[in-house]
């Protein structure tokens, strides 16, 4: 190819227009025929729109539009008065037939190619168009610096997107007219966030045009929202209000404003022969950012173990998602601002950490949680959990801490009988801190019941059964915790545990198969002490005392007289313990 014949590229700075219509799929899929007759007036006006403004159309393809314009004023002013015409173009259309389209804005640099356009720039305008509302307008961080000054509009703050391709998060602003009228009183007000999480589980979509998987998915639903019911620190809006959707085409941050959820969890549900498909996912009711997602394949021929293991899936997914989506909302506040609650979500990634000085933070912020709501069921867990860790890692008095991990179990349990996570912590320090066993043992039974489907619950109840002499019914509870939570920042916990079930079955060497991995993740004085003993009943000596060495490093006070302080529910369990660290030479 000739140099004349060679397309010219250039490079510039461009206020990028990008449109696209929402639901697009779904209105095809119900009259295609109409929605094509929609879509063709809408680019009418659209396209008389961008020519007005100064703008250029440089690609499209189905029902997407990219411009570009001189100016990110010209653009956004542009965007405006596509909206504003389109909606009045729309009235009188039913919700779920009105052909709405999405808009993003966002000024950067752009690869100009036989007039179409291409980059980071490009695709950072594209992006955006999923962060805004159907009808909605939002803009890049940007493109905000330029028109923020020019054009009195109402720009609220998203925070920073992740968007798809492009590394750096993107900051964006959702831009509205100033609305200056009074509501009408007709118009129903946004329900007022709860002062907890909250979550609404949306009929799932039946994508199979049967009748009988209609049914189906009503029980996942209900199902779902019974599970998730049970996490206690969780607000769940109950099914007769969350299935007044059903059936309906809607926006996600309007289902959040009518129920007053944070949180939407939606799904679709579809057969192939004797399988079937089920999605789900979850979404920041605020912001539109999905946080998880996940399907979910399974056989028809029976359909109520298909069902039970898609909610137990969903239920033990959403916990540890939410909660960490929690965490990181509260870590933006302004330390003067916080409440009970924020204290304890700011309490958990110390706990998390493993090391001394976390547990120490963690504790002071859970104290301080409880001082604030004595009647906080979770923080009294949380603290008897955190001050637990620290008595059997031996960075604290025994006596002294044992008598306060009890006390905040008990509070906990008293200020919430039905709270799972709450029974389960409570059950695991009378066990091992206190030897109370048979009290421990209901409180494990109780929790189990009430809160199957949480990898803590299992782990915290597994623990009890170890110290009751149950050590198969320990393993049951520890591999269904794997499986519920593989990536659990505390999954140390469950495999410290395993190899100790392990240990007290006189299987070493699987003590040590378990012990090294939880090792791997976190470097802890148990799991450290438990591996030493099972390599002295191996004979292997000469490695037990290097771990000793490890040991002793971590927790200065290692010692023969600290271990018979730990509790154990048959004396022979103690004895064997003490039998291989004795072997090890563990110092008196």
């Amino acid at each position: 190819m000739s140099p004349q014949q060679e397309q010219r590229v250039e490079r510039r700075l461009a206020a990028i227009f990008a449109a696209d219509v929402a639901g697009y799929s779904r209105l095809m899929s119900q009259n295609e025929a109409a929605t094509l007759r929609a879509l063709a007036a809408a680019r009418d006006i659209m396209d008389g729109l961008i020519a007005a403004h100064g703008g250029r159309i440089a690609n499209t393809a189905g029902d997407s539009v990219l411009a570009e314009f001189p100016s990110a004023v010209d653009a956004v002013q542009c965007a405006l008065a596509v909206q504003e015409k389109l909606a009045k173009a729309g009235t009188g259309e039913a919700q779920d037939r009105r052909l709405q389209f999405r808009i993003g804005v966002h000024v950067g640099d752009v690869v100009v190619r036989g007039g179409d356009l291409l980059g980071d720039g490009v695709n950072v305008a594209a992006r955006l168009e999923g962060v805004a509302e159907p009808g909605g307008i939002a803009i890049s961080g940007a493109a905000h610096g330029y028109v923020r000054k020019g054009l009195p509009l109402a720009y609220t703050d998203l925070g920073e997107q992740q968007v798809k391709n492009i590394d750096e998060p993107v900051r964006a602003y959702s831009v509205r007219p100033v609305v200056t009228s009074v509501p009408r009183p007709s118009e129903p007000k946004p329900l007022p966030l709860p002062d907890k999480p909250s979550i609404a589980v949306l009929p799932f979509t039946n994508m199979s045009g049967d009748q009988e998987q209609e049914y189906f998915a009503d029980g996942v639903v209900e199902d779902i929202i019974t599970g998730l019911s049970r996490l206690r620190w969780l607000f769940v809006i109950a099914r007769n209000s969350s299935f007044i959707f059903k059936g309906r085409a809607v926006d996600v941050k309007e289902v959040g404003r009518a129920l007053g959820v944070r949180y939407v969890l939606e799904g679709s549900i579809r057969k192939a022969g004797n399988r079937v498909r089920i999605t789900g996912q979850l979404i920041d009711a605020q912001t539109g950012a999905h946080l998880w997602a996940e399907r979910y394949d399974g056989d028809l021929t029976d359909i109520f173990d298909l069902q039970d293991a898609v909610t137990r899936e969903v239920v033990t997914a959403i916990e540890p998602n939410l909660r960490a989506v929690e965490v990181e909302r509260v870590r933006s506040k302004p330390t003067e601002s916080l409440d009970a609650y924020d204290l304890y979500l700011r309490a958990l990634p110390e706990s998390y950490s493993a090391t001394e000085e976390g547990f120490r933070r963690s504790e002071r912020l859970l104290r301080q949680a409880v001082q604030r709501d004595p009647s906080y069921a979770e923080a009294w867990g949380g603290l008897a959990d955190c001050i637990g860790r620290l008595v059997v890692n031996g960075w604290t008095d025994f006596d002294e801490g044992a008598a306060q991990a009890r006390d905040a179990a008990l509070r906990g349990v008293g200020a919430d009988p039905q709270n799972g996570a709450v029974l389960a912590v409570a059950g695991w320090a009378l066990a091992i801190l206190c030897g109370s066993l048979v009290q421990a043992s209901e409180l494990a039974a109780r929790a189990l019941r009430l809160h199957p489907n949480s990898a803590y619950v299992r782990t915290c109840c597994g623990w009890v059964f170890i110290y009751t002499g149950e050590e198969e019914l320990a393993l049951e509870q520890f591999e269904a915790a794997r499986r519920m939570s593989p990536l659990d920042p505390r999954a140390y916990l469950t495999l410290t545990a395993t190899g100790v079930a392990h240990f007290f079955e006189r299987r070493f060497e699987e003590t040590l198969r378990w012990t090294d991995r939880s090792l791997e993740q976190k470097t802890t004085p148990v799991a450290l002490r438990y591996r030493a003993a099972a390599l002295a009943h191996l004979g292997r000596i000469d490695e037990a005392r290097q771990v000793v060495a490890r040991l002793i490093e971590l927790q200065p006070n290692a010692t023969m007289n600290f271990v018979r302080k730990l509790r154990f529910g048959h004396p022979w369990m103690k004895e064997l313990y003490l039998d291989g660290l004795r072997l090890v030479g563990l110092p008196e």
